[in-house]
Formats: C-alpha cells, structure tokens, sequence
C-alpha cells in the first residue's frame, strides 16, 4: 500500500465470515425485506421494513400480515431477500456488515417457530393470533455477506446455517432450558448482564438459547452474548450459562 493511502475497512477472513454472518442475523430485530410486485408491475422489486428473528439454525423467521403488500406478493411468487445490516449507524455506513439472504417465504404453522419470533418480539402476541396474521419460514438459498470495502462473498445455505443436528438438539430442549435457568439462576443472569451491559436495570431474563449464543431481555431492551465455541446440547448451554454467571470479571 503506498504511503499517506486510505486502509480498507478490516472485515472478518474467509473462515469467520459465516459466523459473522450468522452472527448479524442472530443479533438483528428488523431487516429490509424484498418482493416482487404481481399484475401490471409484474417484476417490479418491493422492499418494505419488517420485524424479524431466527430459528436455532440461524433461519430467518418473520410475523406478517395477510393485508400487508408483501404477503399479497408472497402468494403470487414466494421468492424474496432480507437485508440485514449493522452500517447504518457507522459515520460511513460502506465500512459496516450486511448480509442479504435470498430463498422462499412461506406460512408456517409451527410451534417452535412463534415461541422464538414472541421471544424476541413480545409486543407482537397482540397480534399473533389475529386471522390475518401468519408467521413465515424463509427456506434459505444464498447469501452475500459484505464485512467492508472489498469484503464480499457469496455462498450457500450449507454455509450460512448452523449444522442442523446441533440445532435441533438444543431447539428441542429450548424451552425447558430456558425456563430452568430463569427459575435456578434469574438473580444470576440479571447480575451478569447488568455487569456486561451496564446500566442498573434489574429485569434481566434470557429469552433464547441457539449452538452459538443467549438472547436476554429487559423491557425493551434487547441483547445478546455469544459463546466462546459453538455448543450442542441443552446440557451444555445450561452449563456455559452457569459458567457464564459464575465468572468474577468480564
């Protein structure tokens, strides 16, 4: 690089970038979703902001309204992308992560899937059970993850999502393991986040649990902290939580 020249942005290597990724869908509550316009606009794009959140896999999983332009598109043609991105906020948003995910979205009646997306959104059980409201599964196809200036890269599914058999072990035992920990350990988690996050709130509960992190929540107040290593029990997210909690310094 010559002298007095502009550094690239330093984004994540070919071996983390699917972690990073996942790790942007993971952490994010809303993406641009787009369609593509039925009819006379037949082909036209259609982006619209929605609410999102994720399966254990890293799944995209959304709440939509059957009134909604974007679901009256989904009928017509399930194909769709989701941008997520954490640039917005940059004070040159080029050098921040996105990740566009393209596949199908359909309705999906799935227990599983409405527990993770009211986790993460639980203003949203207004509203869940209204007739015109469906939660969708998006079956992923591609991404595109850009980490900054020429940090682009396109790969499969294979590669986006988590392995499937860890996932489902620690999806099958999620809600159980949840709900022990805020029971045994709620003091425990609500010190540790207050002692991560700052500030002096005292709500804190986790939410979720995934092969790669916890989701917490406090009022409104969302966040999440990812494991050292990638986990694949319920036994063994139960143990890195408690391990977690049990530590002297962050």
């Amino acid at each position: 690089m010559a002298k007095g020249s502009a550094r690239k942005a330093k984004g994540p290597t070919t071996g983390d970038v699917f972690t990073a990724a996942r790790q942007l869908v993971r952490e994010s509550r809303s993406a641009t979703l787009a369609t593509s316009l039925p009819g006379k606009r037949q082909g036209w794009p259609y982006a619209s902001l929605v609410t999102v959140a994720c399966l254990g896999d890293a799944t995209p999983i959304l709440l939509l309204s059957g009134l909604a332009d974007h679901s009256r598109n989904l009928v017509e043609d399930a194909r769709a992308s989701l941008l997520f991105e954490a640039a917005s906020h940059l004070p040159n948003p080029q050098t921040g992560p996105r990740l566009t995910i393209t596949g199908r979205l359909s309705p999906v009646d799935d227990e599983a899937v409405a527990r993770r997306f009211l986790g993460r959104h639980p203003g949203a059980k207004l509203y869940a059970g209204f007739g015109d409201f469906n939660f969708y599964r998006m079956r992923v196809e591609r991404g595109h993850f850009v980490g900054g200036f020429g940090r682009a890269q396109w790969f499969g599914a294979n590669k986006l999502l988590f392995d499937a058999k860890a996932s489902a072990n620690i999806g099958k035992a999620e809600a159980a393991t949840v709900d022990r920990l805020n029971i045994d350990h709620g003091d425990d988690i609500a010190a540790m986040a207050r002692k991560r996050f700052g500030g002096r709130a005292i709500g804190w509960r986790l939410t979720g649990v995934d092969p790669e992190g916890i989701d917490l929540r406090c009022r409104n107040s969302f966040r999440r902290i990812a494991f050292d290593r990638p986990l694949e029990t319920g036994r063994g997210v139960k143990a890195a939580v408690i391990r977690m909690c049990s530590k002297k310094s962050t």
